[in-house]
């Protein structure tokens, strides 16, 4: 495989351009398929660069002055593409086919490591329409894979997203969105190369824990509204949920189903078209599902937030307050007696960034909040810290790089949290209008207890798609 790996390179790096990078003709390659990020009222424009979503644009334009709903709130993922990849109105296609060497392909219950070469194929469609009041997308991508030595996980893979903006007045916006992934391996998306996911709130769910190979279903899915009553002030509330399970509980002992519910209401004022400030309230119900009982926390915070929009392609943001926790008995197996339950306040906050430029797009962000469990046997207490970088180095090469920092602190039974790292690069090139191929590396290490049995994953890929785009009728 890493043969394989040098030859890969070895296809895409002569192709690069000398000369300094440059907006490319071709169309980009499809993005990867996952569940969106939880949030409710999203903006108001979307990714269309005709839409007036920014504040720039609202100077420009006064009589359409809409006001953007804050990153701390929004609870969306921050875009990773370029400002030059930005599109609406298309419908896009295409297969990839990948081949990746890991050195860990077995479950947490396993006794050693082993690795394993991998083959997969993902199909991937996705529909992307914008008209005066509507927005709205729709992406599938089924997946097969199948692999070298250990034939038993072969498996296949769902991951299918939907999201709807509507309009509904020139000042109140509905946003409805729902994701759905079905897969056996984290890795197992057909964009796995892009920069990662990072949100500029507390927002969502908690999917730092990562079972090396386990077959779960996951679901996450919000509604919101928001209401723009004056010139410079906007309520809003929505509520979300997230589901998460393990199909063959024997694959991750340790690990257990878990699913959130909650609700917020915020207040945000625009102090002027590049400062915002607000409140939110956000209420939540964070559950795990051990054999045996139920284990319960709810959560009552009052966060403060502001953003800072110096142009509509950059915002900082800031957010903090008081978050009071209340958590019931706390079961971990039927032989072992429930841990009492307890109550506390502790202090939530965070901060983000996001910049796109017209061949880099940058975001940056840190959270300590109470929050669900994301497999493990209760709440935690949870710092996380997430990057993501893409970069056009060429006309028809480029570059990303994501990583994440966790630190899961189990509310009550400290011994069963721990922290995680994740980290990966990769090259991506290019070739003729439809054609991309890309390679890359991904390293995860963790140190929770229920993962003791096993070492680091360390995976090495290549890939190359097939990719059309089709412009939409406006």
């Amino acid at each position: 495989m890493k043969k394989c790996l040098i030859l890969g390179l070895g296809l895409i790096l002569p192709y690069s351009l000398p000369a300094r990078a440059q907006q490319t003709n071709s169309a980009p390659p499809a993005p990867a398929v996952s569940a969106p990020a939880l949030g409710v009222a999203a903006n108001p424009g979307g990714n269309d660069p005709n839409a007036n979503n920014s504040s720039a644009a609202d100077a420009e334009n006064p009589a359409d002055n809409r006001m953007l709903t804050p990153p701390p709130v929004s609870g969306q993922a921050y875009p990773v593409l370029l400002t030059s990849e930005e599109r609406s109105n298309f419908l896009r296609g295409g297969v990839v086919f990948s081949t990746a060497y890991s050195d860990n392909v077995l479950s947490s219950a396993s006794a050693r490591p082993l690795s394993d070469i991998s083959y997969s194929i993902w199909p991937t469609i996705a529909l992307d329409q914008t008209r005066a009041r509507l927005h709205w997308t729709l992406s599938y991508a089924p997946g097969f894979t199948f692999y070298q030595r250990i034939t038993s996980r072969n498996e296949a893979d769902e991951n299918l997203s939907l999201l709807l903006q509507y309009r509904l007045s020139p000042h109140v916006t509905v946003t409805l969105n729902d994701g759905l992934q079905k897969s056996s391996n984290v890795f197992n998306q057909p964009g796995e190369g892009l920069a990662g996911a990072v949100s500029g709130s507390d927002l969502g769910a908690n999917n730092s824990i990562i079972a090396p190979l386990a077959d779960r279903l996951g679901n996450s899915g919000n509604a919101g509204i928001s209401y723009q009553f004056s010139a410079n002030d906007m309520l809003g509330a929505g509520g979300t949920f997230t589901n998460l399970h393990y199909s063959n509980p024997s694959q991750v002992p340790g690990l257990y189903d878990s699913a959130t519910r909650g609700g917020l209401g915020f207040f945000s004022h625009r102090l002027a078209q590049q400062h915002y400030i607000g409140v939110t309230y956000q209420y939540q119900e964070l559950l795990s599902y051990p054999a045996a009982g139920s284990n319960l926390t709810t959560t009552n915070a009052a966060l403060f937030f502001y953003t800072y929009y110096p142009s509509r392609t950059f915002s900082l943001s800031f957010f903090g307050g008081p978050q009071y926790f209340n958590q019931g008995a706390q079961y971990v197996s039927p032989a072992q007696p429930a841990v009492a339950g307890l109550q506390a306040w502790k202090p939530a906050a965070g901060a983000s960034l996001n910049w796109q430029g017209l061949h880099s797009a940058f975001a940056l962000s840190y959270a300590h909040s109470v929050s669900g469990g994301g497999g493990l046997v209760g709440a935690v207490e949870l710092d996380s810290a997430n990057a993501s970088l893409r970069q056009q180095l060429s006309r028809n090469l480029g570059a990303s790089l994501g990583g994440g920092y966790f630190n899961n602190g189990v509310l009550s039974l400290a011994s069963q949290g721990g922290h995680s790292f994740t980290g990966s690069a990769s090259l991506q090139r290019q070739v003729g209008e439809h054609f991309n191929a890309q390679a890359g590396y991904t390293r995860i290490h963790q140190t929770y207890t229920v993962f003791s049995a096993t070492p680091d994953t360390n995976r090495e890929w290549i890939s190359v798609a097939y990719q059309f785009a089709r412009p939409l009728g406006r």
